[in-house]
């Protein structure tokens, strides 16, 4: 079944990119072929819109996407949710004779969608019934602590605010006497699927200058009064979507926190700003556009090493429309 997969760190221009080769109206030979799988681990949740850079109403009607708006921002996604659902989105593409699209910065999703699911243990309810009692007692950060010490390769990809993974990680490797980082993917991509893997990438400065405008423009755009929307409607920082980046910043800052307590309608712009006036705005910019840096930087680490992708330019549209032409004549003709 042949997939075409598109890797590209935050900021990059990969959105921009697939809309101009399958967007319905584009002038591309490709126009209206694709259906874009999103695997963005933070699309998935309803509500946040502005600070996942969730496509447009218009962008959607250019090109369909699949998994966005799937999840309420309590509710977890794993990754063995993101293969399960694109495995079975990517059959029903295809019988719609139309070109499966996994797009997304998640390398975790993308690696273990390519790679297959490793086998570890299955959930073990009284131990994970215990690691929550520990967690309310103790704290996610004596949690993380421990994950450190028992499995380190873990810990660095996880957030010291995810409590669902650290208590995903710390059950496996207490379970099974084994770090959760040793049940490791397949070096190998998997076969009943023929995959197209391109990874797009900039120079880091220039990335880093888009990062920097594109959370300006997040702030521009209400980016704050999102924030304040969310916890409004009683979703807390412990939550999974909450933890994302440009949320977690505004949740952990307590003047922000304290602001939203008192207001009874956050959408409405001129009391907000009104409520929020002893709050850093500048500085929780600043920290978003730091984490989301070094969220880039991570996001190629961990992408290293993928059997049979090639790299582009985020510019050169012409090479990756070129590629993706000699790739569907083989793998996709009735679409060539």
């Amino acid at each position: 079944m042949p997939v075409l997969v598109v890797f590209a760190p935050t900021a990059c221009g990969k959105t921009r990119l697939a809309l101009e080769l399958f967007g319905k109206d584009s002038s591309s030979a490709f126009a209206g072929k694709a259906e874009l799988i999103s695997a963005d681990s933070m699309q998935v949740y309803r509500g946040m819109n502005t600070g996942t850079a969730k496509p447009s109403s218009q962008e959607l009607t250019q090109l369909p996407h699949h998994l966005v708006d799937i999840h309420n921002p309590d509710q977890a996604f794993s990754v063995g949710e993101f293969v399960r659902h694109s495995d079975q989105l990517c059959q029903e593409i295809v019988q719609r004779k139309h070109i499966p699209l996994v797009l997304g910065g998640t390398g975790f999703y993308i690696r273990n969608f390519l790679c297959g699911l490793p086998t570890t243990p299955q959930a073990d309810p009284k131990l994970r019934l215990e690691l929550q009692q520990r967690l309310a007692q103790e704290g996610a950060e004596q949690l993380y602590r421990q994950l450190q010490q028992l499995d380190p390769v873990a810990a660095q990809r996880i957030h010291p605010n995810d409590h669902y993974r650290i208590l995903r990680s710390l059950e496996v490797s207490l379970s099974s006497g084994q770090p959760q980082s040793s049940f490791s993917l397949s070096p190998q991509l998997r076969s009943q699927f023929k995959f197209c893997i391109i990874i797009l990438w900039r120079e880091r400065q220039e990335l880093y200058q888009r990062i920097d405008e594109r959370v300006a423009q997040m702030m521009e755009e209400g980016l704050p009064q999102e924030v304040a929307s969310l916890v409004a409607s009683g979703y807390k920082a412990s939550d999974p979507g909450m933890q994302a980046i440009g949320y977690h910043e505004f949740l952990s800052n307590q003047e922000f926190m304290a602001a939203v307590e008192k207001m009874s309608h956050p959408l409405q712009t001129a009391s907000f700003y009104e409520a929020c006036s002893g709050v850093d705005f500048h500085s929780i910019q600043e920290l978003i556009c730091r984490n989301s840096r070094r969220y880039a930087k991570r996001q190629y680490t961990y992408f290293r090493g993928i059997p049979n992708a090639t790299y582009f330019h985020a510019q050169d549209e012409a090479g990756v429309q070129e590629h993706i032409g000699k790739f569907l004549e083989s793998a996709f003709p009735l679409l060539t």
